[in-house]
């Protein structure tokens, strides 16, 4: 099975290694974004962003700091598992995480618009002790993950893949932040102060030639921004104004897109824009997105002044108005996930 790549992979230039051509969406360097750059080049970065998010809704990001070899470790272990008999993969299964919603679903077993995805994975999201009062309170998609007893070192590899990324997204929020006109730290101040941390491991078996067996059909991230790892495969379709174009990997790069909060922050001014997958690679494919969304009781109003100031008028891909949305993020979440897992939410929501 390809492992993610972990070598650099974009010059100054913005060109593609060995294609001599420019990256399909935009490659945005964050690195001003990390620590205390300079004013101007965060203020650079947000401009970026901003044509990113305004055009096409996902980028590249290089200069994360995610170390190369964590990255690379996941993608081994990840494979460890998959190649797993079913039977024990099964033993960590969703239904036995309960509340949490964590765990291992089989190739079919996930649903997009109703209809059963070619892909099998594991969900995970904050580790949470049985003491923390959400848990006490039985919050659902809270509390502690499930990890396979045969592949030990998939779990502190997960941990840290969470704290790496949780990181790096809240330095990416600084910088959609600035491109809203609004002060850097508002996100992590306000509705990322206490995040929603969702974290997902896809393998995808490739996809019968000449089928329409999408890994996962088209749809929209629920929450504010997704920051995608993926290995050699290729696969990813992104869905822009001129109609639906690959998203290769990159190496080096983690893809980023804006999800539906953020597209009702803004009043459509950001649009979360409809992405699919499709793996005709002959071999499995492995993905890593990482959600980090508003915190599960805030609510998401829209922003005032600039950041709402535009509607171009274009129809979701669902024909949903976000702007129609009213309550708590937890309500949004929980609403969208009950219909990929149908069964879970009978046997856990009631």
């Amino acid at each position: 099975m390809p492992v993610v790549a972990a070598a650099a992979g974009i010059g100054q230039d913005g060109l593609v290694p060995g294609s001599g051509g420019p990256a399909v969406l935009p490659v945005i360097d964050v690195r001003p974004l990390l620590g205390r750059g300079p004013g101007a080049a965060r203020a650079d970065v947000a401009g970026q962003i901003q044509a990113a998010c305004r055009q096409r809704g996902f980028f590249y990001v290089t200069g994360h700091g995610v170390p190369a070899g964590l990255v690379a470790d996941l993608a081994s272990a990840s494979a460890e598992f998959f190649a797993l008999p079913l039977a024990d993969k099964l033993e960590i299964s969703m239904e036995r995480g309960g509340r949490a919603w964590r765990g291992y679903f089989p190739v079919g077993g996930e649903l997009t618009s109703g209809r059963p995805d070619l892909k099998e994975g594991l969900y995970f999201g904050a580790e949470l002790p049985d003491y923390d009062p959400r848990v006490l309170a039985g919050v659902p998609l809270h509390g502690r993950n499930l990890f396979p007893r045969q592949v030990p070192r998939l779990r502190p590899l997960v941990l840290a893949y969470l704290d790496a990324l949780t990181s790096l997204g809240q330095a990416v929020l600084t910088g959609v932040a600035l491109s809203l006109g609004l002060d850097g730290g508002y996100f992590a101040t306000g509705y990322t102060a206490d995040p929603t941390i969702l974290f997902r491991i896809f393998h995808y078996p490739p996809s019968p030639p000449r089928t329409r067996d999408w890994g996962v059909g088209e749809h929209t991230d629920y929450g504010l921004v997704t920051l995608l790892a993926q290995d050699d495969s290729g696969g990813l379709q992104v869905a822009v104004p001129e109609g639906w174009i690959d998203a290769p990997p990159i190496p080096g790069t983690l893809v980023c897109n804006i999800g539906d909060m953020l597209d009702r922050l803004t009043g459509g001014w950001y649009r979360s824009t409809p992405h699919r997958v499709r793996n005709l690679s002959g071999h499995g494919r492995l993905s890593f997105p990482f959600f980090l969304d508003p915190g599960f009781a805030a609510e998401v109003p829209p922003l005032p002044d600039r950041a709402a100031a535009a509607d171009d008028g274009r129809r979701r891909w669902d024909g949903q108005d976000l702007r129609a949305f009213t309550g708590t993020y937890g309500d949004y979440l929980l609403g969208k996930v009950s219909k990929v897992f149908p069964q879970l939410r009978r046997d856990v929501l009631g």
